[in-house]
């Protein structure tokens, strides 16, 4: 079975992408799962944090966001879409949780095998392709944030307003997790 780490932004404990969320995980056996607004994850970086050495520890959040990590096989990350990017608590998830000695420079955490971007966003893909936005989305999150910490990696922007059909794909994604697994 492959362990899958869920790392979900969004403030809100109802709505659609809460949804998404939910029918995602329901297709898991087995997953952890971080709601970065419900544990009140610190997003923004510290001045100490951000002048550590790959030798210095790391604060008690970040290392248990890097155990969970490095314990999966899988990765995912459920987050609206707000001004052509996540959420600013993911973007800081990733300040904090990519550190220097674990994420790069060198890269000790060993790669997931794959990584699943799931967002929402109020325009459907089509537009945001027509505005560049798709693209440069992509880019930031599978290119950069995500690189070669993972084997594999999928972005999937759910968008506009068939929102059945959104939820049968993130259905369908968790499923395709434990399929994969079995495979």
């Amino acid at each position: 079975m492959s362990q899958v780490h869920v790392v979900y932004a969004h403030p809100s404990t109802g709505g659609f992408t809460r949804s998404v969320l939910d029918v995602f995980l329901g297709g898991l056996s087995s997953y952890t799962l971080t709601d970065l607004h419900a544990v009140g994850f610190e997003a923004v970086m510290s001045a100490a944090e951000y002048a550590r050495t790959a030798a210095d520890p790391v604060p008690a959040d970040v290392a248990a966001e890097q155990a969970r990590l490095a314990a999966a096989d899988v990765w995912a990350f459920v987050y609206p879409v707000w001004w052509a990017d996540c959420p600013a608590i993911l973007k800081g998830w990733f300040d904090r949780v990519w550190t220097v000695g674990w994420a790069y420079k060198p890269m000790v955490v060993r790669p997931a095998k794959r990584a699943i971007v799931l967002c929402t966003a109020g325009y459907t893909v089509e537009e945001l392709r027509a505005r560049g936005h798709y693209q440069a989305m992509r880019t930031v999150m599978i290119d950069d944030r995500i690189g070669a910490r993972a084997e594999s990696s999928e972005f999937v922007v759910l968008g506009g307003p068939d929102r059945a059909a959104h939820l049968e794909r993130a259905a369908g994604l968790g499923r395709s997790v434990q399929q994969a697994s079995r495979g």
